[in-house]
């Protein structure tokens, strides 16, 4: 059995004052292009989780988010065919600035129970009860 490359990809549930959760959708061009998603990205060498999320969040939305306003809640582990992705999930319910979508990829503000309406890819799916449980 050949050993599958370990993916580490950091991911945040970013929560409105009306406990709405933003998704992205992966735009053109990209590996599972259409799909929704939990903003994050890949951690960079020699990054924390949380030095990665604040990243990514500023990269790809604008916002800027302070480390203690990132709550580690669950983690996905996926083996997808060709690597094993391992995504831990933070909430995040304060930041500066405004959520602009840097990258052309479409975003909604979508409610916990929601979620399953829009098609994510197949590491995304089990995060979303721990979703629900927290907001509904």
């Amino acid at each position: 059995m050949a050993e599958l490359k370990l993916t580490l990809v950091v991911a945040c549930a970013l929560v409105d004052a009306d406990k709405r959760i933003l998704i992205a959708q992966r735009p053109e061009g990209k590996q599972l292009a259409g799909l929704w998603e939990f903003p994050g990205g890949k951690l960079e060498p020699g990054e924390r989780p949380e030095q990665s999320l604040i990243r990514e969040l500023h990269e790809e939305l604008g916002i800027t988010v302070a480390e203690p306003c990132l709550a580690p809640l669950t983690f996905a582990s996926y083996g997808y065919e060709t690597f094993h992705l391992l995504m831990p999930l933070y909430i995040c319910r304060r930041w500066e600035g405004l959520v602009t979508p840097r990258e052309g990829q479409n975003l909604a503000w979508v409610r916990a129970n929601k979620l399953r309406d829009y098609p994510m890819p197949p590491a995304d799916i089990p995060l979303i009860p721990h979703l629900i449980d927290l907001l509904m």
